[in-house]
């Protein structure tokens, strides 16, 4: 069994300049099974893993990825089950098959110099009972208390968070780092606008607040595009709620789009409408505008106000009227200071500086980690730390 003595935490962010690695890594990556690497459609978490499995490789490490079959990361593969579950229907049967994607990846285990988890708690018992040091990206919300209990139990496990924000709602728990995310800078590309309508991108959900969307929409008198999934959870929301305020003719509902189709759906818009109301934990939608050039008018809650400069990338507002407010100002917004901001805080390079750094927490020479004490020496972490 690895020894549990909790590691030093670091904050690590993402960092302007790209550094050499020493060497190159054996890193394994899991990702959930839920959809294809990178997702054909809606997906967040797994955009992320293909985009930092892919820009590691580029650096010279040897990246397997554990994920879906119909997976088409630039990098190989090792599928645990053959396609992603959400497009089979098969997503309400996750849990259990993402055990076949973490045993598979911890049976290989002597093979990599680090195991990173994208799957939550799942993979706590295999990185407490395998040797290989293990690191888990936590991506969702973690204000549940009914979980707690299993938080506490695996406190030892090394845990990096998406945000500061995230990592506040458990602030006890073994983290290692905070790495924003990040996207290839030539994936979605610049566009000078102005825009022409308010675009709503994601899930529909009551958490992330359509119905503001739609009545923000009201307020200004520019039309909105929703572009968006609906989850069989939140299928009675959307009838319930959302389809009757759709009949007006400036609110139209486009449904899931794909990379290509999201280029010029956020390239187009005026402002990307991000007006949610719960700890959302990073908001990859946000940096997907600003990679457009598209301002960002958000409410503050979750990571929002880590993301967003207020004045700079878009406006921060709380109410339906400060939202509206906002909206009628969005122009005085550069669009070419919102792709500068993508440029310098998220690209994909920023990310992956960000894990190496983590990597090296783990696996680097002896000057920068005591392996017989099982954690990095303090004397040695400012050198992970970055502004």
């Amino acid at each position: 069994m690895r020894d549990s003595k909790r590691h030093e935490s670091v904050t690590v962010l993402p960092v302007a300049t790209k550094r050499p690695a020493a060497r190159p890594l054996r890193i394994a990556q899991v990702a959930p099974l839920y959809e294809s690497v990178p997702p054909k459609l809606y997906g967040g978490t797994e955009r992320v893993v293909a985009n930092l499995s892919e820009e590691l490789a580029a650096r010279g490490h040897k990246v397997t990825l554990f994920a879906s079959g119909d997976s088409t990361a630039r990098v190989p593969v090792c599928a645990a089950w053959p396609s992603s579950l959400r497009l089979a229907g098969l997503n309400r049967f996750g849990d259990a098959y993402q055990l076949l994607n973490l045993t598979a990846a911890y049976g290989r285990a002597d093979e990599f110099d680090i195991i990173h988890t994208h799957v939550d708690y799942l993979a706590f018992p295999f990185a407490r009972l395998t040797a290989t040091p293990s690191v888990a990206t936590m991506h969702g919300r973690l204000d549940w208390p009914p979980i707690d209990p299993i938080y506490r139990s695996f406190s030892d496990v090394a845990l990096v968070s998406i945000s500061r924000s995230q990592r506040a709602q458990l602030p006890q728990l073994n983290w290692v780092g905070t790495v924003h995310h990040g996207l290839p800078p030539d994936l979605l590309s610049f566009s000078p606008g102005p825009g022409r309508y308010l675009a709503f991108l994601g899930r529909i959900s009551p958490e992330k607040r359509p119905d503001l969307a739609i009545e923000v929409a009201r307020l200004t008198g520019i039309p909105l595009k929703i572009a968006a999934k609906v989850d069989p959870a939140d299928r009675d929301y959307f009838e319930r709620v959302i389809r009757p305020l759709l009949k007006s003719p400036d609110i139209e509902f486009i449904g899931e789009i794909n990379e290509r189709e999201k280029n010029q759906f956020l390239g187009e818009a005026l402002a990307l409408l991000f007006p949610i109301d719960w700890p959302e934990p990073f908001g990859l939608t946000m940096i997907e505008a600003l990679a457009c050039g598209t301002p960002v008018i958000a409410r503050p809650c979750g990571s929002v106000p880590e993301v967003i400069r207020d004045g700079v990338s878009g406006f921060v507002a709380t109410t339906t009227e400060e939202l509206a407010a906002a909206v009628r100002r969005v122009e005085t917004i550069s669009r070419q200071a919102c792709r500068r901001e993508f440029e310098t805080r998220f690209t994909a390079a920023h990310m992956a500086d960000g894990y190496e750094a983590i990597y090296r927490l783990f696996c680097a020479d002896e000057e920068l980690f005591d392996r017989s004490a099982s954690r990095a020496k303090p004397a040695n972490l400012n050198a992970l730390q970055s502004a």
